[in-house]
C-alpha cells in the first residue's frame, strides 16, 4: 500500500519562496504518478501540479512559471518549489500518489495529511 507524508511549507511574505516535499512509502516513485493539490479556507481543493514517471510535468495555469514540481527518485521524495508567491497561493498543500498501470495513472489516489502554506501581503 502506498503512503505519502508531506513536510515543509510555513509562512512567507508575498514575492518570497517556499518548498514543500512529500515522502512516499511502500512503493517506488518510479512507478507513481504524483500530484500536488491545495485547498484554501472556504474553497474547493484544486490541483496544482503533477508529474509522471517519465518526467512529464503539468501545472495549473495559476502557478505555471512560478512553481516547479520534481521527484528525487533515489530518495522517493516529491518536491514543489514555489517562487514569487502570492497571498492567493495560501492553503493546505496535499500530496497525492497514483500507481502507474498498463493504461496510465490509476484512478485511486493515496493522499497525505497536508501541510500549511501561508503567504502574507
Amino acid at each position: 500500500q502506498v503512503q505519502v507524508a508531506e513536510s515543509g511549507g510555513g509562512s512567507v511574505q508575498a514575492g518570497g519562496s517556499l518548498s514543500v516535499s512529500c515522502l512516499a512509502y511502500g512503493y517506488t516513485t518510479s512507478l507513481l504518478c504524483m500530484s500536488w493539490f491545495r485547498q484554501a479556507p472556504g474553497k474547493e481543493r484544486e490541483w496544482v501540479a503533477g508529474i509522471v514517471p517519465d518526467g512529464n510535468e503539468t501545472y495549473a495555469g495559476s502557478v505555471k512559471g512560478r512553481f516547479t514540481i520534481s521527484v528525487d527518485k533515489p530518495k522517493n521524495r516529491l518536491w514543489l518549489q514555489m517562487n514569487t508567491l502570492k497571498p492567493e497561493d495560501s492553503g493546505i498543500y496535499t500530496c497525492a500518489a497514483q500507481i502507474l498501470g498498463d493504461s496510465g495513472c490509476g484512478s485511486l489516489h493515496y493522499w497525505g495529511q497536508g501541510t500549511q502554506v501561508t503567504v502574507s501581503s
